[in-house]
């Protein structure tokens, strides 16, 4: 794949999720107490209600700045293997509701694959 389709598909797969996530954490935000009272009722302690909303969106916005694409990937991705893990052993529903979770976890390695660091050539 050539350094300008790989560059390509990175940016629409980023704005793409960014925007995602960036809504994600905010209807978590908007609506505190019902993802609070989510979270717990998992067994969840509440401040990782907090910490999710928040890194989703602060994830969704770095996923739109080139210098923390990477890291912004990185953090999203250890934020949906715990959705999937939750949906997978707690969420009523199963994997089934994981779904959106799980296609938001390919995408973001496909993401961090797309922009590590490409060896020069000499």
């Amino acid at each position: 794949m050539s350094p300008s389709t790989r560059n390509i598909i990175a940016w629409i797969l980023q704005v793409l999720l960014g925007l995602a996530l960036i809504a994600s954490g905010g209807r978590k935000l908007m609506d505190l107490s019902g993802t609070v009272g989510m979270f717990s009722s998992l067994g969840l302690p509440a401040v990782l209600a907090y910490v999710v909303a928040i890194a989703e969106v602060l994830g969704g916005i770095g996923l739109l700045i080139p210098r923390f694409v990477r890291l912004a990937a990185l953090g999203l991705i250890i934020i949906m293997i715990g959705a999937v893990v939750m949906h997978i052993t707690k969420i009523p529903g199963g994997l089934g509701g994981g779904i959106p979770a799980l296609v938001l976890l390919a995408l973001l390695v496909v993401v961090l694959l797309l922009r590590r660091p490409q060896p020069t050539v000499v």
